[in-house]
């Protein structure tokens, strides 16, 4: 199937693709994918022509009136039959078995992706919910009558050859219908033309067809494992992260505004408790401390506590030792009276009495890019994202900061999510593509090693196999309510601060406020969200 070439709309964040004198129309947002009823009679008349025929005659004979003398026979019979023609037409029921009727090889190259080969028939690719095939009828054994051929509805597809991105669209709508095959032809055609070299379209294209062929391959069951997104960190990964929080603000900002917040809760604070449960490379704290080391008033007393999970990257490598001995050794340096404690326990089962908060010290709680890996009521009937918030709720923090994606990743169905993440990493790639050129193999190592696995992820993957589960800054608001927070909002002298050295950078990058938090984006596309709650 081709996908129609897009026209240009007035409204942010929608594409109309027109196909003669009918239309149809995807409307995107922050949050979800809102098709019309028109997508859909489009998207089933492109590929079951005769089922929409009869479908539109049928909303015909709804819309006749038998008292005019236009119906002169049992309409609910007919409309009966042209029911049954439709079920038999859009019947895409087939057995598992027979959904890979297809060449299995497919090809995929490059290092990150070598793990995909070894996934094949690991589970069925129909492991999605129902929403995946929401174009799916229902099988039926009645004999159908046989009905006069209908003149075309649709005017024929666009001969114009798509772009990576419709075939990307295109794709991912065959794989959502449990067309193997086509989304498999589409793929090879896609590896043709795509390239990690490109401009951003191509670029993001080449990871995201991989997303859809690991999908294909194994409903991407283990694929994160596989792709060993859990192993410890090489150095050319943590020589990348560091450039992607250099050259994208967005990130280094969200962070920045958490560390001024926290300085600002606690200027008068003499004995500080710092909790934070995947504390990474330690980076933000070293900034922190930075800080409060020039700050008139110091606290007495500070205290990190770090959750050291079994499944921690840092697990593998020592634990937390080397970068609390870091960041010691910097307190030494400024000095600041420090302590650095590593707690080893899953954070799903960390308690108040493990914490050892103690009397007179002011509680301070960090979730920085981590709420989003713990699942929710959607993958277990244990919710442990908002269990671990009512968990800290009942410390009695005196803040507690909130840094995360701005993406809706968590509960949308396939094609929804697989649009969301095209939109999301598409402003992420042209933020790299206006900072980095083109040539550079920073660009490509941050590109490869710290958003090529997040987004296979997504693409890939379903139940407790999806890690990367982001939600929009309205979702994570929610919850923080939820578990009975009430928002700090971000001071004055955060925005401004932010806003000085925002123009440092390319005046695409953006910030707003908005409800208490920051915003940080790329041009009107907002990817980052830093807030603050007691």
């Amino acid at each position: 199937m081709e996908f129609l070439c897009p026209a240009k709309s007035a409204i942010p964040g929608t594409i109309f693709y027109t196909q003669g004198g009918s239309s149809y129309q995807i409307v995107t947002t922050s949050s979800a994918l809102v098709s019309t009823q028109n997508s859909v009679n489009s998207f089933t008349a492109m590929r079951h022509p005769v089922a929409y025929q009869s479908y539109c005659l049928s909303g015909y004979l709804d819309d006749q009136n038998p008292d005019n003398g236009t119906l002169d026979y049992d309409d609910d019979e007919v409309r009966l039959k042209l029911q049954e023609l439709e079920n038999a037409l859009l019947n895409d029921n087939d057995d598992d078995d027979d959904v890979f009727g297809m060449d299995q090889n497919m090809d995929i190259d490059g290092e990150w992706t070598d793990p995909i080969k070894d996934l094949l028939f690991i589970n069925s690719p129909k492991e999605s919910s129902s929403s995946d095939s929401n174009l799916s009828g229902t099988s039926s054994n009645k004999k159908v009558p046989e009905m006069p051929m209908i003149p075309p509805i649709c005017p024929p597809h666009s001969s114009r050859t798509p772009t990576p991105k419709q075939l990307l669209f295109d794709c991912a709508v065959a794989i959502s219908e449990g067309n193997m095959e086509e989304a498999s032809a589409m793929i090879t055609e896609l590896r043709r033309v795509v390239s990690i070299q490109g401009d951003p379209s191509q670029r993001i294209a080449a990871y995201m067809v991989e997303g859809l062929a690991a999908r294909m391959a194994a409903s991407g069951k283990g694929l994160y494992k596989a792709l060993k997104c859990k192993e410890p960190p090489s150095s050319d990964r943590l020589s990348a992260m560091q450039v992607l929080f250099e050259v994208c603000p967005y990130f280094k900002f969200g962070v920045m505004a958490a560390n001024t917040a926290i300085a600002e809760a606690i200027k008068d604070e003499r004995r500080v408790h710092i909790i934070d449960f995947d504390i990474n490379q330690g980076t933000q704290y070293i900034q922190l401390l930075q800080a409060l080391a020039i700050q008139p008033s110091k606290p007495q007393n500070i205290k990190i506590t770090v959750v050291d999970d079994p499944e921690s990257v840092q697990r593998a490598v020592g634990g937390l030792k080397v970068i609390g001995q870091r960041l010691e050794n910097l307190a030494e340096a400024v000095k600041l009276p420090f302590e650095f404690r590593a707690l080893a326990a899953k954070t799903a089962d960390v308690t108040p009495s493990k914490l050892d908060c103690q009397p007179g010290e002011a509680v301070i709680v960090n979730f920085s890019f981590q709420l989003h890996h713990m699942p929710d009521e959607s993958v277990s009937t244990v919710n442990q994202r908002d269990q671990l918030l009512r968990m800290v709720k009942s410390l009695n923090p005196k803040l507690v900061t909130v840094i995360e994606q701005d993406m809706n990743a968590n509960t949308a169905p396939f094609f929804p999510r697989f649009i969301e993440a095209y939109n999301y990493y598409t402003a992420v790639f042209n933020s790299l593509d206006a900072t980095l050129p083109r040539e550079s193999p920073d660009r490509m190592n941050v590109e490869r090693q710290c958003l090529a696995r997040d987004i296979v992820n997504i693409v890939a993957c379903e139940g407790e196999d999806r890690i990367e589960r982001y939600e929009v800054a309205g979702k994570w608001r929610a919850r923080m309510m939820m578990a009975g927070f009430t928002s700090c909002p971000l001071s004055a002298y955060v925005n401004e601060t932010v806003q000085k050295l925002l123009k440092q950078y390319c005046d695409r990058y953006t910030v707003k406020k908005e409800e208490g938090a920051l915003h940080f984006g790329w041009e009107d596309k907002m990817l980052i969200v830093s807030s603050a709650w007691r």
